[in-house]
């Protein structure tokens, strides 16, 4: 009677103690099979200053090309600065070119050749007047008186000549070195306004710097966005990896460019190659490590695919290692 209530009673213990052992066979994995996840680092694409969301031509799930238009902000700003800035180049090439020029206009430089032809004309009438007074005074034909007038209105019209002379070469010489050189800096600033005005004018228009994927639209039309918050963010394929822990006894058969199988539930086989593998332990007991400890002890690996397209983020995934390893 004993025996039979000591077996009734041992019998649900060794039905649990069996199931736990079925349950922790079936929970092991392969030799060098490994579950993980993909994983996905996002674009997040915002502008640097606040501002207004005007257009949102792209939708969440929609795929983009490099440099395809994703948000457009309020530019009425902008675009003012931009044309501020483009009027003070205008104005800034003007006076270099006034610099660089003849100090005077072709027509003030005409009535100063007119004075010039003037002054040739009553050069020589006084240097005739000036010959026949030289002539009629040994005569005594006429005084010295005469002669010294003819002489004084000679050397008069000589100096006048050679003044309308100094005023051409004067109007028809550009300006000063130094202000050629202040006009020309100011250019160079002018410019520099305008390119930054128009890098300002440009930021409000959120271009993808790469093709992807749309994962997510923060704000919508008319919404304001406040300064370095995104609008939108994108999945380029590129930044498509399958993540996977080993035991830190699997380290020494993993290296970058090792080739792995990754399978999982509904999609087709994938093929990968390990590009990181972490030098950090993810769990690292206080004291010294036993060899139970050692046991628990796992790393990071990352693995780029083959063809990132069909590998979707947070999906999870079985991994094998391949390659003699």
């Amino acid at each position: 009677m004993r025996s039979s209530l000591g077996a009734g009673r041992m019998r649900p213990l060794l039905l649990a103690l069996a199931a736990g052992l079925l349950l922790v066979a079936c929970d092991r994995t392969p030799e060098g099979e490994f579950t993980g996840y993909v994983e996905g680092d996002l674009l997040f694409i915002g502008p640097q200053e606040a501002g207004r969301v005007t257009a949102l031509p792209v939708s969440e799930g929609s795929r983009v090309a490099a440099g395809a238009a994703l948000a457009r902000l309020e530019d009425d700003v902008q675009t003012a600065d931009l044309a501020a800035a483009e009027a003070a180049l205008a104005e800034a090439k003007a006076r270099r070119d006034k610099a660089r020029a003849a100090q005077q206009r072709p027509e003030e430089v005409a009535i100063l050749e007119a004075g010039e032809r003037r002054a040739n004309a009553a050069l020589d009438l006084s240097r005739i007047e000036l010959e026949r007074q030289k002539s009629l005074v040994p005569k005594g034909a006429s005084s010295q008186a005469n002669l010294d007038t003819a002489q004084h209105q000679y050397d008069q019209n000589r100096a006048s000549l050679d003044e309308i002379h100094r005023q051409i070469d004067v109007a028809r010489i550009a300006a000063r070195v130094e202000d050629i050189a202040a006009a020309e800096a100011a250019v160079l600033q002018a410019e520099a306004n305008r390119s930054a005005a128009q890098v300002r004018l440009d930021r409000r228009r959120l271009n993808t710097p790469d093709a992807g994927l749309v994962q997510t639209l923060y704000y919508r039309v008319g919404e304001l966005v406040p300064e370095g918050r995104p609008v939108v963010s994108v999945l380029p394929p590129g930044l498509v990896k399958v993540v996977f822990f080993v035991p830190q006894a699997m380290l020494p058969r993993l290296a970058p460019g090792l080739p792995v199988a990754v399978s999982c539930d509904g999609c087709p086989p994938l093929s990968a190659r390990v590009t990181f593998v972490s030098d950090a332990a993810e769990y690292t007991p206080p004291v010294i490590y036993s060899r139970e400890e050692r046991a628990k002890l796992v790393y990071r690996v990352e693995a780029k695919p083959d063809v990132p397209a069909d590998a979707r983020p947070g999906q999870p995934v079985t991994v094998r290692l391949q390659g003699g390893a």
